[in-house]
């Protein structure tokens, strides 16, 4: 077998790896570039297959680094299958149209104030192109093993975030595995990963490969702050991504309420995909810690603003109350409406939950700066800006180290780091060859490696 990197080398960003026997090709992950320019711009060069010899895709997960690109192979040509879980074909009919959307809304942005090189720019791919590429998709149970041309597969859970999977792939007498994100072991919403089996060689995720999780008891960290905000009469904004974080603020503030450790204030999701993407959290119960009764207490606690008028009518409320909005970073989205009417208001928090990156509006605030530009106009920040940690999906150095103690890999397994700056890849590397006897070194982007 031969695997050649396509993305995720270098970068937390991109993820594409290509397996080849000599009957078939499979690409591995099928993500978007995102982030800095340079990285960007890959997603507009040609990737090295003939798209009519690519038998199928086997996809990880549903985060856009993993599966934003599958619509662009989609308008090049492809329509061979997307193998996946039942659970991310679900998450990525609601992640791949809007990407598309936003694509298409950046476009049009960008021709009116003339601000890209191209007389008429295009989007990577439109709405309607990412709805269609959704007919290409398969899902599959984990631990189902399934065959393309000479290759057998299956997929085993990973933690992380719904459906997310590590795949294990065999073919000419070769066992190797793609680790996808692997979660935490005592993430608050998702279950461990699964053990690994003996394999030949692994593709391991490196994130936080050297960073550590704080040990803080997190529902302490919420409660404190919102019954400090609640005490002084201000409302409490949380700025979230969809898939995954909003889900387990939900359960957070649902849980504290029920246990009487906050006041029962309102709580309100601000966030159409958010609210689909919490349905398909509770449709998939068998795949979380929370039970169906517990997924049914959550979304009764939480009031779904679906519509532009509920949001706009969320202005009208005088008392404490909390709002969960996308995005993440306060890069766009409704959170951004609140901010302005609320971030000038003392009383109010401004509760981060997740990494903020350099440049973006939440690094800023965390920052201190004193006015942000929103919709262009600068906005007073005299709101209390707080970021709580330990929400992360991604299993750190030591919770990676803990996860290969435990799987069957025998000493001298071959392990491939990828998907990871370059400070966290060599984190990881050192970690594992100070605490392990895996054969450990960093992949090469564009490199080819025979089995």
């Amino acid at each position: 077998m031969r695997i050649t990197f396509l993305g995720g080398t270098g970068t937390v960003t991109g993820s594409k790896y290509l397996l080849e026997t000599n009957n078939t090709k499979l690409l591995i992950d099928c993500g978007l570039f995102q982030g800095y320019k340079v990285l960007r711009e890959r997603n507009r060069q040609t990737l090295p297959i003939e798209l009519d010899q690519l038998d199928a895709i086997i996809l990880t997960h549903a985060h856009l680094d993993h599966s934003g690109y599958i619509p662009a192979l989609y308008q090049q040509g492809f329509r061979g299958p997307v193998y996946t879980h039942h659970a991310t074909k679900a998450l990525c009919s609601i992640l791949l149209e809007d990407s598309g959307q936003i694509q298409e809304s950046d476009a049009r942005y960008f021709a009116k104030h003339k601000l890209s090189k191209h007389e008429k720019p295009e989007p990577l791919y439109d709405r309607q192109t990412a709805v269609s590429s959704m007919s290409l998709f398969h899902p599959i149970e984990f631990n189902e093993l399934k065959q393309v041309g000479d290759i057998h597969f299956n997929l085993q859970p990973a933690g992380h975030i719904l459906g997310a999977a590590s795949i294990i792939v065999e073919a000419e007498g070769k066992r190797i595995g793609f680790s996808g994100d692997v979660g935490r072991p005592n993430d608050i919403y998702m279950r461990p990963p699964m053990p690994l089996p003996s394999l030949d060689l692994l593709l391991l995720e490196s994130t936080y490969g050297n960073r550590r999780h704080e040990l803080n008891d997190v529902f302490e960290s919420v409660a404190k702050v919102v019954c400090q905000t609640a005490k002084r009469g201000g409302a409490i904004l949380v700025p979230s991504f969809a898939v995954g974080r909003a889900q387990v603020l939900q359960h957070i503030f649902a849980t504290l309420i029920a246990e009487k450790r906050i006041p029962d204030l309102p709580i309100y999701l601000d966030s159409p995909m958010a609210i689909n993407v919490s349905d398909i959290y509770c449709q998939h119960s068998k795949e979380h810690k929370l039970s169906p009764k517990d997924c049914e207490s959550m979304c009764d606690a939480v009031t779904y603003t679906q519509s532009v008028e509920d949001s706009k009518a969320l202005a009208d409320i005088t008392f404490p109350h909390i709002i969960i909005a996308g995005s993440g970073m306060a890069t766009g989205g409704r959170i951004l409406h609140h901010f302005k009417r609320l971030l000038g208001d003392p009383k109010t928090t401004v509760l981060f939950s997740g990494y903020q990156a350099g440049g973006t509006r939440g690094a800023k605030m965390l920052d201190g700066l004193e006015s942000i530009k929103i919709h262009g106009s600068w906005v007073p920040v005299r709101a209390c800006v707080s970021m709580f940690s330990g929400l992360s999906g991604h299993a750190d150095y030591m919770d990676l180290g803990h996860w290969l103690e435990q799987s069957s890999l025998k000493d001298g397994t071959a392990i491939k780091l990828v998907h990871g700056n370059q400070d966290a890849l060599e984190g990881l590397c050192d970690h594992l060859k100070q605490t392990t006897h895996f054969d450990v070194s960093i992949a090469v982007d564009q490199e080819t490696i025979n089995i």
